[in-house]
């Protein structure tokens, strides 16, 4: 079995006060795109992910499907790794999720979808998005999931900046609660909800509210390229820039190309 495991990029990111679970209260716009991971899994005597050894998120996910449903965890999966790892890309978590579906597919009695969000939010806060289709508000610690309709006619640069150095993202939440805390956090997170209301054409997306996590100088810089908006993914360091015209967006990332690796891709619905 066979499946494509796509990235995301938050098109906008509110943070709130710390929880009693330690993680923090977030609003956040999910869009799936079309750069992916792909994974492979069979049916094997022992639990093996080959492929990318830093893994630790496929594993818990299965590990976790097989105590759900009391078996030995037997799968053999294999990872092709596209999605650079720790950008604020979700790989790890989309990798998850799409060995999570196909294990699934291989039990007698496949678990439902209610099930696996419930698994996929115990790995990890982004692995439910990945469970489902479509542009999604997260809500909680992210994996309260409400699907949104958005415009998936733009096209999407992607920038690693070469001098990025990704902080843990334990840290990045550390830096938020002394730089900012929760001040705010009512306000900010009404309006966002009433700029997703408002979002009718790509263009309008470029009245969210930027990421309260993190900032990069690089997104000026994509903005300067010609993107009606840009901004850093998650905790970063990624930084993406929309663009109506792929043209546009070609000559973006030829001009970007200096400052680190750059991707165009576009909106994806699933996988």
């Amino acid at each position: 079995m066979r499946a494509p495991a796509a990235a995301k990029i938050n098109l906008a990111l509110v943070v709130g006060p710390p929880r009693d679970d330690g993680k923090h209260e977030v609003l956040t716009v999910l869009q799936r795109i079309d750069l992916v991971d792909r994974i492979d899994l069979s049916t094997a005597p022992e639990l093996r992910v080959e492929g990318f050894d830093g893994d630790t998120l496929v594993t818990s996910a299965l590990q976790q499907l097989a105590r759900a449903v009391d078996v030995e965890p037997g799968w053999r999966v294999r990872i092709e790794k596209r999605i650079p790892v720790a950008a604020g890309l979700g790989g790890g978590s989309s990798d998850a999720a799409t060995a999570l579906r196909l294990a699934n597919e291989t039990l007698p009695e496949p678990l439902p979808l209610d099930q696996l969000l419930e698994i996929g939010g115990g790995v990890g806060a982004d692995v439910p998005f990945f469970l489902v289709d479509g542009p999604q508000l997260g809500s909680g610690d992210g994996s309260e999931l409400e699907p949104i309709e958005l415009p998936q006619d733009f096209w999407i640069v992607l920038l690693l900046p070469r001098d990025a150095a990704k902080s843990s993202t334990a840290d990045v939440y550390a830096a938020f609660d002394e730089r900012r805390g929760p001040a705010g956090w009512a306000e900010r997170r009404q309006a966002l909800l009433d700029g997703v209301a408002q979002v009718e054409r790509p263009r309008d997306l470029a009245g969210l509210l930027p990421n309260d996590l993190v900032s990069s100088p690089h997104a000026e810089t994509m903005r300067a390229a010609g993107a009606f908006r840009a901004d850093v993914s998650g905790a970063g360091p990624a930084v993406f820039g929309l663009f109506h015209q792929r043209r546009d967006a070609e000559a973006a990332k030829r001009t970007l190309r200096r400052l680190g690796r750059t991707w165009l891709t576009a909106p994806a619905w699933y996988g």
